[in-house]
């Protein structure tokens, strides 16, 4: 009889699943933590920036979004650089 021991970094189906499910919700906290930071300090947001925040996966991304949101004197100088290089 033969013992299978399952280490982390196989990459197996319930290990990918779970991983991927980790980054998802890492990147859903950050964009309401964005969000709220916006919201605390008075910053207008329209819906449709709400949506591309909350729509992105991109944790690097929402990352520097986040840093900028505590000094953003307007929702627009958090994609400054990103609508340049057209990413975001």
């Amino acid at each position: 009889m033969s013992v299978g021991t399952y280490f982390p970094g196989r990459g197996t189906y319930r290990e990918t699943a779970y991983l991927e499910g980790q980054a998802d919700g890492q990147a859903k906290e950050r964009g309401q933590l964005i969000l709220r930071v916006l919201d605390q300090r008075l910053v207008p947001v329209p819906a449709e920036t709400r949506d591309r925040i909350t729509a992105c996966t991109d944790l690097d991304t929402l990352g520097l979004w986040l840093d900028r949101a505590f000094s953003a004197k307007a929702v627009e100088d958090l994609f400054v650089e990103d609508d340049e290089r057209g990413q975001g």
